[in-house]
């Protein structure tokens, strides 16, 4: 598996490498100082797995999350501050490790991985069969169910590793994240606005250009989606004759 390092400190990168050199199943491909750095790196080296420091100089590794298009690598964070281990997990890490690391975390955190990896996405098995529009799934939070069509659904929102459902006048929370949601629509019908929205392309209403070359995408009833420049080129591709 490709991996990328990225800190803004020389000795925690080499400390970093000398671990990881007993995991030969991890490839290092490369290493990045800063945002901008990794940014370019990622989009070279298409590394599968990064190990994320949270605070460097300029913008910080939640900055540099917030930019990456999906697919995204896996995330392991190596810092020295606890007080981000919350945000971290919102935004789906793998592993929060503290520095300096100790092997038998590492060691821990890549058997996450590489369970992950056996079982699919997110840790979860497989799909066996992609739902139609025609479909209609159960949905359930609390003591709240519904019976609902898959075509009734117009928005799936990331909330960390849960999805909030949005259909007629609910938006209940359901327990998996939004990739294992993604893996049971159509791509034909569902497009991923971005990281953390999927759209159902039957409800889009209406279209506007917005900031840096995206687009804000309005559906029916409502509600607005942005669209990053990289997904507003995909969404025209799909969606023009």
């Amino acid at each position: 598996m490709k991996a990328l390092l990225i800190d803004d400190e020389r000795l925690a990168r080499n400390e970093l490498r000398r671990l990881l050199a007993a995991h030969a199943d991890i490839e290092i491909v490369g290493e990045a100082k800063d945002v901008e750095d990794a940014l370019q790196k990622i989009g070279e080296l298409k590394p599968e797995l990064i190990f994320l420091d949270v605070q460097m100089p300029g913008a910080d590794g939640f900055s540099l999350l917030e930019q990456l298009e999906p697919p995204a690598p896996a995330v392991i964070f190596t810092t020295a501050y606890d007080e981000f281990a919350v945000k971290a997990f919102e935004f789906n890490a793998l592993d929060y490790l503290m520095k300096p690391v100790d092997p038998n975390r590492l060691v821990a955190a890549l058997e996450k991985l590489r369970t992950r990896g056996a079982a699919g996405p997110e840790g979860e098995a497989a799909p066996q069969h992609r739902l139609s529009l025609d479909d209609k799934v159960f949905v359930r939070e609390g003591d709240r169910c519904w019976f609902v069509p898959v075509k009734n659904i117009r928005l799936l929102e990331s909330e960390g590793n849960y999805t909030r459902v949005h259909f007629d006048d609910n938006k209940p929370q359901l327990f998996r994240s939004l990739t294992a949601m993604e893996e049971r629509l159509e791509a034909k019908h569902f497009f991923r606005a971005n990281r953390k929205q999927v759209i159902n392309l039957a409800w889009v209403d209406g279209i506007e250009p917005w900031f840096s070359g995206g687009l804000l995408v309005r559906l029916k009833g409502g509600l607005k989606v942005e669209l990053s420049r990289r997904q507003a080129q995909d969404f025209r591709e799909r969606m023009s004759l």
